[in-house]
Order: C-alpha cells, then sequence, then structure tokens
C-alpha cells in the first residue's frame, strides 16, 4: 500500500491503529481524518501517558491500515491554527451518526484541538 492507499482507508474507515514509540505492543483504535492530504488525529483521553504524549517525547511510531502497517512519524505542523477549522469540520463529517455524534461534538473542543 502506498501513502495515497493509507489516505484513501482512513477516509473511508472509521477506526484506525496507533501505536506510539517503540515499546506499545498493541494498536490502539483511535479516529483519524485526512485534511489536505494529511493525517491527523486528535486525543479524546488526554491522559498523562497517553499516544498523545508519548508522541510529544518520541515522534516515531505506526498506524494500522486494514493489514498494512506504515512506519510513522508524529508531529504537529506549524500550520495547524490555520487547519483547525477544516480538521473540526472533517471529524463532523466523517463521524456524524448515532453514537458517534457526541464524541465528534467533543472533540472539537478546545481541550482536544490543543
Amino acid at each position: 500500500m502506498n501513502k495515497d492507499s493509507a489516505l484513501d482507508y482512513i477516509q473511508n474507515n472509521s477506526i484506525i491503529g496507533v501505536k506510539a514509540g517503540l515499546q506499545r505492543p498493541d494498536f490502539l483504535e483511535i479516529w483519524m481524518v485526512v485534511v489536505q492530504n494529511r493525517v491527523f488525529a486528535r486525543s479524546w483521553g488526554l491522559a498523562e501517558r497517553s499516544w498523545y504524549n508519548t508522541f510529544l517525547e518520541n515522534p516515531i511510531g505506526e498506524i494500522q491500515c486494514g493489514k498494512t502497517i506504515y512506519s510513522i512519524k508524529a508531529l504537529i505542523p506549524q500550520d495547524i491554527n490555520d487547519l483547525t477549522e477544516e480538521i473540526n469540520e472533517a471529524y463532523l463529517t466523517k463521524y456524524n451518526t448515532g453514537h458517534n455524534i457526541p464524541y465528534s461534538q467533543g472533540i472539537i473542543q478546545e481541550k482536544h484541538v490543543a
């Protein structure tokens, strides 16, 4: 699978596996969105030992798209403030059904955006 296949998978699947750092044995299932051909994920739990905080310490990790695993280097892009509204819209559009609605509304709130 190439980059375009990964982007397509993320756009068309609700749950994507992420493994932050090199010491975690398993993938954690999270929501991801694609904006401007880049992948974005927000932390829901905001825990000290979360995948997000692990990436802040060590940006090396993996994402799992179906049976394909991609090595990644996570970063907070310099233009994140310019993309916030577009990322919010991507979450609201992608996760807009049933039990997902309260979570999609929540994940666009400031504490998760930050």
